[in-house]
């Protein structure tokens, strides 16, 4: 076992993740570990693109707007506004790292529009922004001399006091982040590695349900991790389904086809070709992503089919093709060309609006310790977030983080008095059969009784059903050599536990939050 020290510890190799790291490295060291390989992230997967204000007519006070009324109450407007107003400036330094954005022949950037959203401001690449981000920001990391990357190391805890025996409860001002545990996947070996500042930027948590648009390294991991910490989590009930992922069972993760598309003009219909939408919401198929999301919910339930469908065959062909070519592509591998067939859809998860919260500089109630991206709540999204809104949450959240750290971090003084992993009573090597039928069940219960529409019985059944998991889960891992595969059931279960403890305690539907038992408020009933 080996103690690994450095200025700045990031955990997690998404945008934010690459893109604190980058702006710190000229000034210390930094390690950044992932769990897989560099790119096998949420980012990489992103397909509309980033929201920034970047022409006329458009205005911060529209994006600002857009943003509070998709959030159904819930966001911080001193927040909103600082991110809508930081985010041209960021979307420079993207452009700076190698980033490339689609433009028009007249040279200006070619700005697509989503549900939500009032104004044409999506930057993108084709259909696969979320891979020219990564690709620019994974290269730039690779080549810096100042950045280490751990490949395949998997950050098992955070280490505070309570590592040193010091007995902390949650709320309490003082607990520390040194650094953290982490698993090396090849030898098994859990190594220490502390920093002076400790930024968590694990992505999402799609994993909990059996659909997701997420890669399978979204488990949850820094969120976990942060709360058995006793550090704050909040808003955990908002969890957003995109409307329209690709319905092609068997296949995880689920394609996801961009809400870009319905802002190109697609529209959805039912198995027998009639459009729905309006029945919803008076914006059609440009509604936001919870109302849209429920609306399918609601037909294919009505109607007992398994999908609805997204028709895009009325636009130009080649025009289709060129704006998205991944899509098309994808669509063609499984028999469906998108200029003459209409496009089976499903809701999956896609994005978590909760999680740990940080200020206004991305820091947790855990001093030295920052948040960025999926994993935070910033107060950004409220109830439900605005499409392509997270990529840009992401990069100002790692920019006001590193401007902070960079300020602190000369002051802070690596612990030494850091213990080793304690592998006591751990020296089973368990079936693996044990943890993927826990895994199998866990999803179970959250997709039947915690997705896109929710009842008090249903939580609470959820609840009794969990906790049964969940106990076994943790006798399993007190005895068992440490796998990944066991990390990430143990985090994806803690984060199922938050997620219906903090619906159980919303006594109204809001945003992403829907329940039977709470009429929805005025205007978006149905």
């Amino acid at each position: 076992m080996s103690t690994f020290q450095c200025d700045f510890l990031v955990i997690g190799s998404g945008i934010g993740g690459l893109s604190y790291a980058l702006k710190v490295a000229d000034y210390g060291k930094v390690i950044l570990v992932t769990k897989a390989g560099i790119d096998d992230t949420n980012t990489s997967m992103a397909q509309g693109g980033i929201a920034a204000v970047t022409y006329p007519p458009d205005t911060f006070e529209k994006h600002v707007n857009d943003t509070l009324i998709c959030g159904d109450g819930y966001c911080n407007e001193e927040v909103v506004r600082m991110v809508a107003s930081e985010a041209p400036a960021q979307i420079n330094q993207l452009i700076q790292w190698g980033v490339k954005f689609d433009r028009k022949p007249n040279g200006q950037y070619d700005l697509a529009r989503e549900g939500g959203h009032s104004e044409h401001r999506i930057l993108h690449h084709k259909d696969i922004t979320g891979a020219e981000i990564q690709r620019a920001l994974s290269a730039g990391v690779r080549q810096h001399p100042n950045i280490q990357v751990f490949e395949n190391h998997f950050a098992v805890e955070l280490i505070t006091q309570h590592h040193l025996g010091r007995v902390i409860h949650r709320g309490d001002p003082d607990i520390t982040c040194f650094g953290a545990y982490v698993l090396d996947q090849k030898t098994q070996a859990v190594h220490t590695f502390l920093g002076r500042s400790v930024v968590v930027a694990t992505g999402g948590s799609g994993n909990i349900y059996h659909t997701t648009t997420n890669p399978r390294t979204a488990t949850g991991d820094g969120i976990a991790m942060v709360y058995r910490a006793k550090g704050a989590v909040e808003n955990m009930a908002f969890v957003q389904f995109h409307p329209t992922s690709l319905y092609h069972p068997g296949e995880r993760p689920s394609f996801l086809i961009s809400e870009a598309m319905r802002g190109y003009g697609a529209v959805l219909k039912t198995s027998d070709g009639k459009e729905f939408m309006q029945k919803y919401d008076p914006r059609g198929s440009l509604a936001p992503r919870d109302i849209t999301a429920r609306a399918i919910d609601s037909e294919m339930k009505q109607r007992g089919d398994d999908f609805v469908y997204l028709d895009v065959t009325f636009k130009d062909p080649d025009d289709t093709i060129n704006h998205f070519p991944n899509i098309y592509q994808k669509c063609l591998s499984v028999g469906i060309d998108v200029t003459k067939d209409m496009i089976p859809v499903v809701p999956a998860a896609h994005y978590l609006c909760g999680g740990i919260k940080v200020d206004m500089n991305g820091q947790t109630a855990i001093k030295r310790l920052y948040a960025i991206g999926e994993c935070s709540s910033t107060g950004l999204h409220g109830a439900n977030r605005l499409a392509s809104n997270s990529l840009m949450e992401a990069i100002v959240y790692a920019e006001r983080a590193a401007r902070h750290s960079l300020a602190t971090f000369k002051s802070i003084n690596n612990s030494t008095r850091i213990p080793d992993w304690d592998y006591e009573g751990t020296t089973h090597n368990e079936e693996m059969v044990l943890i993927t039928q826990s895994y199998k069940e866990m999803q179970q219960i959250m997709t039947n009784y915690v997705g896109i529409v929710r009842s008090n019985l249903r939580l609470s059944r959820a609840l009794n059903r969990l906790d049964i998991i969940f106990e076994e889960t943790e006798e399993l891992y007190k005895k068992s050599i440490l796998t990944r595969e066991l990390c990430e059931l143990r985090n994806l279960i803690q984060i199922g536990y938050l997620i219906i403890k903090d619906a159980q305690n919303m006594h109204e539907s809001r945003g992403l939050h829907y329940s039977i038992d709470y009429p929805r408020q005025m205007g978006t009933e149905f």
